[in-house]
C-alpha cells in the first residue's frame, strides 16, 4: 500500500500518513494526476481513525500537493513535481557536501538518516 504508518512511532499518525505520500512522490511511486486511496479505505486498511487520515490529507492539501474535493478522491496536483525536483536538488547538494568532506557512503547515509529522524 502507498500509505503506511508505525503505531509505535512517536510521530503523530496523521503526519505519518502525509509523509508516506511525500515519500511516494519523491521516489516516483506516485505522480501528478494519481488518485490517493479514499480516507475510509486507508483508515480501514491501517486500522486507524478516519479523521486521522483526513488530517494527513489536509496537510498535503495545505502544501499544494493534493487536491481534495468532497465526495471525490484526493488527486495529486502538478505541484508535486516541484517537490520531487527540490528533493533531487537537495540530495545532489548533500552528496557534493559529503564528498567534499571526505565522508564514505555509509557515513553520509547515516548522517542523512539521523537528520531525517529528527
Amino acid at each position: 500500500m502507498l500509505i503506511t504508518v508505525d503505531p509505535s512511532s512517536a510521530q503523530p499518525l496523521a503526519d505519518q500518513v502525509a509523509d508516506s505520500v511525500r515519500v511516494a512522490l519523491a521516489d516516483g511511486r506516485a505522480a501528478p494526476g494519481d488518485r490517493l486511496p479514499s480516507a475510509r479505505t486507508v483508515a480501514a486498511a491501517l486500522d486507524i481513525n478516519l479523521h486521522t487520515v483526513l488530517r494527513g490529507y489536509q496537510q498535503l492539501r495545505e502544501e499544494g500537493l493534493v487536491e481534495l474535493r468532497r465526495g471525490r478522491a484526493a488527486v495529486i496536483t502538478g505541484q508535486a513535481d516541484g517537490l520531487r525536483l527540490r528533493l533531487a536538488a537537495a540530495a545532489e547538494e548533500f552528496a557534493r557536501a559529503a564528498r567534499q568532506a571526505g565522508a564514505s557512503t555509509e557515513e553520509a547515509l547515516a548522517a542523512a538518516r539521523e537528520a531525517l529522524a529528527r
